[in-house]
C-alpha cells in the first residue's frame, strides 16, 4: 500500500505489518497509522495534506472522525497533538532532514496533553519510542518560545489581516490595517501590526512574538475585503487561536471588520459576533470608542521634538512624492502607489500622497485628466482622505473634479434618455395594432410630462400629442368600418333567409355552397391540438395540453404557419413549449392563462415587428416563466421584454441584428443572457442600454453573459456591471475597448480568445475579483 510521508508528502512504500518506516525522500523515521482499508488511507492522506499546508483545524476534524471509528488508533491521537501545537516540518539546510517548528505555542507542556498520553498508551514499543523522542524536541522548542515571549511588552490590540495576495503583492487589507494601526497608535494604544511590529524580527521565528501578542492583547480586530482573505491559512491560524483563548475563559474580545463584501460571507465562527462595516461613515470613531471600553482609557504619548533624523525623513517624503508623480506620468500606477505608501509610512496624514493614490487608483496620468473622468469616485477611501488631509487648494480642486464628473454623467444620462424617448416615439409609429400604439403613446406622454423640465422632453410633447390625436382618429375610423361590415353581414343574413324561403331549389343551392366552403376549410386534431386548415397551411385553433409540447412544423405535408388568438388559453398545466420557425403568425393573448409556463422557444418573425413579448400573454406574463429561447428573426423591438420580472435565462441568436433600447427593462431576475455584439446599433453604445439609461438599471442577479458574435467589445461596454461574474467572448472578436469591463468588481473569469489583437487602456480596471 502507498501512503504519504507526514513530513514532506512523498510516497512511502509500506511493508506488510510495519508500524515504523523511513521516508526515502526526506530520510525521516516516522510512525504509521492503522491502514485497515483504502478509505482509512484516503482519510489520513487528506488530513496530512491539510496539516502540511498548516490548515490545522481542518486536519484535526478528520483525525477526530478517524478516532470516532477506531478509538485505539495511536497515530490519530499523535496527529491531533501535531495540530494542537501547529507543528510544521521544515527542511534543515545543513542536514536536509525535516525538523519540527511550533506555530501554535501553548502554556501547557506537550507531556501533559491528553492526546499525547493516549497516543503513548495505544502505541507499540517502536512507535512509543518515536513519539517520546519527538515530544521532547517539541517541548524544547516550546520552552524557547515561552522564554522569548515572556520578555515582550504587552499589547492592547492585535490587528489580524492578510498581508500579500497570491502574486506576492500587498493587499488592500494591508493598507486598511495600516490606517487602523496609525489611528489606534494616535489614541495611545499598544498595537500589534505584523507589517511594522515584526520589521526588526527578520531572520528569526515569528511565533514567540505572535504568541506573546495573542496572550497579552485584550482585543483583536480581524479585517478583510474578501471572504477568502478571512480564511487564509495564517489569518485563520491567528483568529482561531484567539477564539480558543476566549472559549477557555480569557477576558478578550474579537471584532470582525469587513469592507466591499457581504457580511453573511464572513466565517461561520464569527456568526455570534458583532461585525463592523469599514465603509460605514464614522466606522473608525465607533471602533476606537468600542476598544476604549474594552481596554480602558489610555494616555497618548507625548509628541517628541523633531530630531535631525526626522528632518531627513521630511526631505525623503518630498522626494518620494516627486517619484510618485513621475511614475504617474509614465503610467506606472502600481509603482506610484508604492511610493505613496512609503510616504504614508512616515506621514500617515499626508494629503498629497492620498491625492496621488487616488490618481493611481483611477489610472489617470495627470491632474487635468481627472476633470475628464466621468465615473463616480467620491466614495473612494483615497478621495476621502485626500479631502480630509489636503490643503484648501487641494480640497477645492477635488470637489471641483467631483462636480465636473457628476455633470458629465448627467449629460450622458440625458443623452441616453433623449435617445430612449425618441426610440419610443419611433416604436409607436411601427406598432401595427392601433389600440396598443395608443396605449404606448399615452404612457410615453405621461413620462414626457414628468420630464417637462428637460428641453428635449418638452420638445417631444407636441409630437406625442399629435400622434395620439391621429391614433384616436384612426381607431374611430377602424371602428366605423367594422360597424359598416357588421351591418352588411346582417343584411346578407336576411337575404339568405329570404332565399331559403323560396323553396327546395334554393336550399339545395345553399347546401352546395356550404359544402364547397367546408371542403376549403377543414379541421384536424392531433395530440390534443385542433388545427384549422386554410389556403396557406394549418393554424393552431384550440389546444388542451400540458407538460412539454413541441408544435410540429408540418402535418401531412402541409406546413403549420400560425397560431390563432387565445389558442392555448387556460392550458394551466403547460410547462414548456417550442414553436417552429414555420409559424409566421401568433395571435394576441395566445398563451393567456398559461400560469405555469416555464420555458418558451419561438421566432421573432412570428409575432410581428414592433409587438411586445407580453402580447403573447395578453400583457400578463406569468411569474413561472424563467427561460426564453429566440430561434430566428432580426429585431428585438424597444422594450420588447419589458416587465418580464421572473425571466432568468435568455438566448438571442446571431440572426438578430438590432436590439431596441430598454429591450429588457424590468427583467430584474435575469441571471444569464446570450447575444451577439452585432445586434447593438451605433446609438446603443453600452450593454446597460438594454435595461435603461445607466448601469444602475442592470439587475444585480445577472451573473453570466455569453457573446455569440461580433468583432468589437466597445469602449465602456460593460462598465459598472458590478454583479457580473463571467463573460465568454467568441473568436470573432478582435478588439476590446478601453474601460470595457471597468468597475465589474464581481467578475471572476473572462474568456479572451487568441483572435483579440488589441485591449484598450483600463479595460479591466476595478475588476478586483478577477482570477482567470
Amino acid at each position: 500500500m502507498v501512503f504519504k510521508c507526514k513530513m514532506c508528502g512523498g510516497s512511502l512504500e509500506i511493508p506488510a505489518g510495519a508500524t515504523v518506516v523511513k521516508c526515502s525522500y526526506c530520510d525521516t523515521q516516522q510512525t504509521l497509522p492503522r491502514l485497515a482499508d483504502e478509505r482509512r488511507a484516503n482519510l489520513y492522506d487528506r488530513a496530512g495534506h491539510f496539516r502540511r499546508n498548516n490548515e490545522f483545524d481542518k486536519a484535526a476534524g478528520i483525525y477526530e472522525n478517524i478516532l470516532a471509528e477506531d478509538p485505539a488508533d495511536a497515530e490519530a491521537y499523535w496527529s491531533l497533538v501535531l495540530c494542537r501545537f501547529g507543528i510544521e516540518y521544515v527542511e534543515d539546510p545543513a542536514t536536509k532532514r525535516r525538523l519540527p517548528t511550533v506555530n501554535r505555542a501553548q502554556f501547557t507542556s506537550i507531556f501533559d496533553d491528553e492526546n499525547y498520553k493516549a497516543a503513548v498508551a495505544h502505541a507499540d514499543a517502536a512507535c512509543r519510542a518515536l513519539y517520546e523522542t519527538e515530544a521532547e524536541a517539541i517541548n524544547k522548542i516550546q520552552r524557547g518560545i515561552l522564554e522569548i515571549s515572556q520578555k515582550e511588552e504587552p499589547f492592547d490590540v492585535f490587528i489580524c489581516y492578510k498581508e500579500t495576495d497570491g502574486n506576492g503583492r500587498r493587499t488592500h487589507d494591508s493598507v486598511l490595517a495600516q490606517e487602523l494601526y496609525y489611528q489606534l497608535k494616535q489614541e495611545g494604544f499598544r498595537v500589534f501590526f505584523s507589517r511594522i511590529t515584526l520589521e526588526d524580527k527578520l531572520g528569526s521565528a515569528y511565533e514567540p512574538y505572535i504568541f506573546a501578542a495573542l496572550q497579552s492583547s485584550k482585543a483583536m480586530v480581524v479585517l478583510g475585503t474578501h471572504p477568502e482573505h478571512f480564511n487564509a491559512v495564517w489569518v485563520k491560524n491567528e483568529w482561531s487561536r484567539y477564539l480558543s483563548l476566549i472559549k477557555g475563559g480569557a477576558s478578550k474580545v474579537l471584532i470582525p471588520a469587513y469592507r466591499d463584501m457581504d457580511p453573511y460571507d464572513l466565517p461561520e465562527e464569527f456568526s455570534h459576533l458583532q461585525a463592523q462595516d469599514m465603509s460605514k461613515l464614522g466606522f473608525m470613531q465607533d471602533l476606537v470608542r468600542g476598544i476604549k471600553k474594552i481596554v480602558g482609557t489610555v494616555t497618548p504619548k507625548a509628541v517628541p521634538v523633531a530630531t535631525p533624523a526626522e528632518t531627513v525623513a521630511a526631505v525623503n517624503v518630498s522626494a518620494l512624492l516627486r517619484r510618485a508623480a513621475l511614475s504617474l506620468e509614465d503610467g506606472d500606477f502600481e509603482k506610484a502607489d508604492d511610493f505613496c505608501e512609503q510616504v504614508l509610512n512616515q506621514d500617515p496624514e499626508n494629503g498629497r500622497a492620498y491625492f496621488y493614490k487616488l490618481m493611481a487608483e483611477l489610472e489617470v496620468e495627470s491632474e487635468d485628466r481627472l476633470s475628464e473622468y466621468t465615473a463616480a469616485f467620491e466614495k473612494s477611501g483615497n478621495y476621502q482622505k485626500a479631502l480630509r488631509f489636503g490643503d484648501d487648494k487641494q480640497k477645492t480642486l477635488l470637489t471641483g473634479y467631483v462636480q465636473k464628473a457628476a455633470q458629465l454623467r448627467q449629460q450622458r444620462e440625458d443623452e441616453a434618455l433623449e435617445w430612449q424617448l425618441l426610440q419610443a416615439l419611433r416604436s409607436i409609429n411601427k406598432t401595427e395594432n392601433s389600440i396598443y400604439a395608443l396605449d404606448d403613446a399615452n404612457a410615453l406622454l405621461k413620462r414626457l410630462q414628468g420630464l417637462v423640465h428637460k428641453p428635449y422632453a418638452a420638445a417631444l410633447i407636441p409630437k406625442c400629442e399629435s400622434k395620439i390625436a391621429k391614433l384616436e382618429e384612426l381607431i374611430k375610423q377602424e371602428r366605423e368600418i367594422a360597424e359598416a361590415k357588421n351591418q352588411e353581414r346582417k343584411r346578407l343574413k336576411r337575404r339568405l333567409l329570404i332565399i331559403a324561403a323560396c323553396g327546395i331549389a334554393a336550399l339545395i343551392l345553399i347546401v352546395s355552397l356550404i359544402a364547397i366552403i367546408y371542403n376549403a376549410v377543414t379541421h384536424e386534431t392531433v395530440d390534443g391540438i385542433e388545427y384549422l386548415k386554410e389556403d396557406d397551411g394549418y393554424y393552431v385553433l384550440k389546444a388542451d395540453v400540458g407538460g412539454t409540447l413541441t408544435i410540429p412544423d408540418v402535418i401531412d405535408g402541409i406546413p403549420v404557419v400560425g397560431i390563432k388568438e387565445s389558442a392555448f388559453q387556460g392550458c394551466i398545466y403547460l410547462k414548456k413549449i417550442t414553436i417552429p420557425k414555420s409559424v409566421t403568425e401568433i395571435g394576441f393573448a395566445t398563451f393567456n392563462g398559461c400560469n405555469n409556463l416555464e420555458s418558451i422557444s419561438f421566432s421573432l418573425e412570428s409575432i410581428g415587428e414592433g409587438s411586445l413579448f407580453s402580447s403573447l400573454f395578453g400583457h400578463n406574463v406569468p411569474q413561472s416563466l424563467k427561460t426564453v429561447i429566440i430561434t430566428g428573426g432580426t429585431t428585438v423591438a424597444h422594450s420588447f421584454f419589458s416587465g418580464c420580472s421572473s425571466l432568468t435565462t435568455l438566448y438571442i441568436p446571431e440572426s438578430v441584428t438590432e436590439i431596441g433600447n430598454c429591450a429588457f427593462k424590468g427583467c430584474n431576475s435575469l441571471e444569464s443572457i446570450s447575444l451577439s455584439l452585432e445586434s447593438f446599433s451605433g446609438d446603443m453604445s453600452s450593454f446597460s442600454c438594454l435595461f435603461g439609461s445607466s448601469n444602475s438599471f442592470v439587475p444585480t442577479s445577472l451573473k453570466t453573459v455569453i457573446i455569440t458574435g461580433g468583432t468589437t467589445v466597445a469602449y465602456s461596454f460593460f462598465s459598472g456591471c458590478s454583479s457580473l461574474t463571467s463573460v465568454a467572448i467568441p473568436e470573432s472578436v478582435t478588439s476590446i475597448g478601453g474601460s470595457a469591463f471597468s468597475g465589474c468588481s464581481s467578475l471572476t473569469s473572462v474568456t479572451i480568445p487568441n483572435s483579440v489583437t488589441s485591449i484598450g487602456n483600463g479595460a479591466f480596471k476595478g475588476c478586483s475579483s478577477l482570477t482567470s
